[in-house]
């Protein structure tokens, strides 16, 4: 299995979540425990001693009716005692005697301390083991009476409390961790749902994800890969139709080159093979250009944003493409016009020229060699516009949504282009955020030009 596999495996949300989880849950099982188990202790202690000041009042109050029988009473309270292996009845030590200190009445394993000490609890040694006293005075003030418990017995009594008040918290505790389980896995299987879906998905299947059934933290990772997909889906489908248009477009010039080769290998006569030669250059400089054209939209379908866009001015840009422009090509009436002050907008400069280059050879190819032609960069209002107008023959109105179509050539289908010029002029156009707008003029020509609504720069 590859290493990044694993890895994903030991990082599974999943066991992450649960890890995380249970541990919390059991921290807070165990700190619950131990509250428990520290109050029901306190509570249990509380309660002996209740029992205590109970047992005390009852023997002040028997010896007050019985003081004439006391020997009588020592008897009958002798076979009273709790058995000592009853853990919630530790045996209880008694000494009863009167307000001087003089003893009247003493259980057989009675600690013996004076009966004069201070009334209230205490705890004493007695026979190597702590014992827990009370001392109390009768409200007459005649009588004084003093009980007493082990310690060790008591401490059996609320250990035995305290563990019964903690054991239902031990018994739930794995039912609380299967329960957190399978919550945590039925939490994620909308997750896993999702990963089964992108999983079984065949690379030709390029859909959106249904993100109805995903958790809400979920959506955004969804509409990513949404994202992601439309992206994919794009990205081939250019791809699909540049290997669809290249060959298309590829097999007609290839094909007369093929044709005039033929020709000027079998022909005798000089001439006839000069003019076949000349087709197969025309032919070679056609084919050249289309895949020119065809691989500039390869490169600009994919992006979706100009990747590093500077401030571009306008006016020089026009100045500096024109002048490039006529250095390639045979002189022809083309003029520039310009505003005097710079027109900023973000953008490639090497994108632009490739406008300006395609707008200026449309202009040529497709207007009469008397034709004037303008270059203009200026600005209307809030408005920045660059372009290519004409006072040639126009386009017929039809066909003016078409003329970005990739391939059309409009009216002069029988002239030298591959159909692409516009095509790219309009992709350079969205990612600059500006409009590519072609008319007919009223006075009649023909424009074509890049509009950016407001400025760029206001």
């Amino acid at each position: 299995m590859p290493k990044s596999l694993q890895c994903a495996q030991v990082r599974s949300l999943r066991w992450r979540l649960l890890r995380t989880v249970c541990i919390a849950a059991l921290l807070g099982l165990a700190l619950s425990g131990a509250l428990s188990y520290q109050q029901a202790q306190h509570e249990a202690e509380e309660l002996m001693d209740g029992h205590l000041a109970q047992s005390a009042r009852l023997l002040l109050a028997l010896v007050r009716d019985n003081e004439s029988h006391l020997a009588d009473l020592a008897a009958r309270l002798a076979t009273v005692r709790s058995d000592q292996a009853n853990l919630y009845e530790p045996p209880l030590e008694f000494q009863i005697g009167r307000a001087d200190g003089s003893l009247l009445l003493r259980s057989e394993h009675a600690p013996g301390i004076p009966l004069s000490a201070a009334t209230g609890y205490s705890v004493i040694e007695h026979d190597g083991h702590p014992w827990r006293m009370l001392n109390m005075q009768a409200a007459s003030g005649d009588y004084r009476v003093q009980v007493g418990q082990s310690i060790t017995l008591r401490d059996r009594a609320a250990l035995e409390v305290a563990g019964q008040s903690v054991l239902p918290i031990a018994a739930i505790s794995p039912l609380l961790l299967l329960l957190i389980y399978y919550s945590v896995r039925s939490g994620l299987k909308p997750l896993d749902d999702l990963a089964a879906d992108v999983a079984s998905r065949s690379p030709e299947n390029l859909g959106p994800l249904a993100n109805r059934a995903a958790p809400s933290e979920a959506q955004p990772l969804v509409a990513a890969l949404n994202r992601l997909l439309f992206r994919l889906r794009d990205t081939l489908e250019s791809e699909r139709r540049f290997t669809a248009d290249a060959a298309h477009e590829l097999r007609t010039p290839l094909a007369i080159v093929k044709i005039q080769a033929q020709v000027a290998q079998l022909s005798p006569d000089a001439n006839d093979r000069q003019h076949a030669l000349r087709q197969i250059v025309a032919g070679a400089d056609r084919a050249t250009r289309v895949l020119e054209q065809l691989l500039r939209l390869a490169r600009l379908d994919p992006l979706a944003r100009l990747p590093n866009p500077v401030e571009v001015d306008l006016a020089e840009l026009a100045r500096q493409g024109l002048a490039d422009f006529l250095q390639s090509v045979d002189a022809r009436d083309i003029r520039l016009q310009t505003a005097g002050s710079p027109l900023l907008v973000r953008g490639d400069a090497e994108l632009l020229q490739i406008v300006l280059r395609n707008l200026l050879d449309n202009a040529l190819r497709y207007t009469p060699a008397d034709s004037r032609i303008h270059v203009f960069a200026r600005r209307q209002g809030g408005e920045l516009s660059l372009g290519v107008a004409d006072d040639g023959p126009g386009v017929p109105p039809t066909e003016l949504p078409r003329l970005v179509e990739r391939f059309y050539r409009g009216r002069e289908a029988n002239a030298e282009g591959s159909g692409l010029g516009l095509a790219i002029v309009q992709r350079i156009a969205e990612l600059h955020d500006a409009r590519f707008e072609v008319e007919n003029l009223a006075a009649g020509g023909f424009t074509a030009r890049l509009r950016w609504c407001r400025s760029p720069t206001a």
